[in-house]
């Protein structure tokens, strides 16, 4: 697991540098996918890079830049990378910084690690399900395990909350979020809601900065293998709406259902 650890680290910090390069000097040449998502040159770039740091272990990649790949032939991948070039194209297009790189390693569709680097802010977070999860400010391209867990943080932090913290998407609030932040404030009494771009949400639960993070709205398989395993390894559940358990991934259907980052609210 260490090896994958840094492997996954290496490959997130890499491909964040080089997307920093496009965002700060060069034109993104937007283009569209067939579901209107935006996709820019920074996207293919990342997923490059990561591509050929992870294919130096011999575990098939599920990348949302990638080919598709059937169910048919994903179907008997007991191990496998999960990954994101940019979690947040459209942050990444507004320019507000809050996009990310992730990057998951999945056993048995179990999350069991999970990095995601926020190149425009340059804070790391990684986890696995031996060490627990951690986030690390201004992380060294030359680096060991040992030495990034000597300087990293271990989450959740203690941050002191006022108020009973909600934190939602910036672009994907839809009328089914807002009826449960307004459950919690019958529960709770006051409540603040925080929204952020991209898999950060996942990572302010993992921080204890957020008591839950309600997702009723789409994502895929990639935009929360990451955030799962380092909320996981944080010690927060992520409930499938549907099944009522923890999400499980290379499912046939790589849309996710609805789901609820928690402890017990």
């Amino acid at each position: 697991m260490k090896k994958l650890t840094e492997l996954a680290i290496k490959a997130a910090l890499l491909a964040g540098q080089r997307i920093m390069e496009i965002y700060d000097t060069e034109d993104f040449e937007v283009n569209f996918k067939s579901d209107d998502s935006p996709l820019t040159k920074a996207d293919i770039a990342s997923h490059n890079i990561i591509v050929k740091a992870l294919e130096t272990l011999p575990y098939p990649i599920l990348s949302e830049e990638g080919q598709n790949v059937s169910f048919e032939d994903r179907k008997n991948w007991n191990q496998l990378w999960i990954v994101d070039p940019i979690d947040g194209t459209k942050e990444f297009i507004k320019r507000n910084g809050e996009f990310t790189v992730n990057i998951a390693y999945v056993e048995n569709q179990f999350p069991t690690l999970g990095v995601i680097y926020v190149p425009a802010q340059n804070i790391l977070y990684f986890a696995n399900n031996e060490i627990g999860a951690f986030k690390l400010t201004d992380p060294a391209m030359d680096f060991s395990l040992e030495h990034m867990l000597d300087k990293a943080k271990k989450m959740p932090l203690d941050h002191k909350k006022e108020r009973f913290t909600i934190v939602a998407s910036r672009s994907h609030l839809s009328p089914e979020t807002q009826e449960f932040i307004d459950s919690m404030k019958a529960k709770h009494g006051e409540v603040e809601t925080i929204s952020k771009g991209s898999s950060l949400k996942l990572c302010m639960v993992a921080e204890g900065i957020a008591d839950c993070y309600p997702r009723f709205a789409p994502t895929m398989e990639w935009d929360t293998a990451a955030g799962n395993a380092i909320c996981l390894a944080a010690g927060f559940d992520v409930i499938d709406q549907g099944t009522g358990v923890n999400m499980l991934y290379n499912r046939e259907e790589l849309l996710n259902n609805w789901f609820l980052v928690k402890k017990e609210i």
